[in-house]
């Protein structure tokens, strides 16, 4: 009954990681700024040609494999790995779920693998230790202002990354070609969904 429970409870987490992430991808404009929104901003300085955004956080790189996204784990003083007891299989798109809890800075970690490479990365800080501003503003510095700003998440974007920072204080790094394709399956799989509704009420 807890495996039970303990699978559901992870199968909500990744809907939430693909959904936040998704929401950022099709509420916002072609610029990046949803529309009608007044009090979100699209600053426009970094979808520049050539532009690129970290895919490494320390040892933990997006496209890297179970094993060692398990070693680095294993020996990052950060993290509090407890091997495969901390690795879940999801029958979704051949998927791992990898989920630890973190010392000092960073309270969770969260990481997410489609045909065994990690394309996903999420950490949840601790806020009493670092706060939102602090962070903002090291990426703003290192990486320039956000492509996309509101009140919830800010989001950096290139062709192959996006970051997001969403309050209270959780940062996101995705790679955009999985990302992108699963996100197409998924609008693909809902299309299929309606017509089937309307093939079946057409039957009437």
């Amino acid at each position: 009954m807890i495996g039970m429970y303990r699978r559901g409870y992870l199968l909500v987490l990744v809907c939430l990681l693909v959904a936040a992430f998704a929401e950022g991808q099709t509420s916002s404009g072609t610029d990046g700024t949803p529309p009608g929104d007044p009090e979100a901003q699209n600053t426009g300085n970094s979808r520049e040609e050539g532009r690129e955004l970290p895919r490494v956080y320390r040892k933990l790189s997006l496209g890297m494999s179970l094993d060692d996204l398990k070693e680095a784990l294993k020996t990052d003083e950060l993290f509090h790995f407890r091997g495969d007891r901390d690795v879940s299989f999801l029958p979704i798109e051949e998927q791992n779920l990898v989920e630890t809890t973190g010392f000092s800075f960073i309270k969770r970690a969260l990481f997410q693998l489609r045909s065994g490479a990690l394309f996903a990365m999420a950490f949840t800080m601790n806020t009493e230790l670092v706060d939102h501003y602090s962070i903002f503003t090291a990426f703003v510095k290192k990486y320039g202002e956000p492509d996309f700003l509101d009140p919830q998440q800010a989001i950096w974007e290139s062709a192959d990354t996006r970051i997001a920072i969403e309050r209270p204080l959780t940062v996101k790094y995705i790679d955009m070609h999985v990302f992108r394709e699963l996100l197409d399956r998924a609008q693909t799989k809902k299309s299929q969904e309606l017509r089937q509704q309307e093939d079946f009420l057409n039957e009437f």
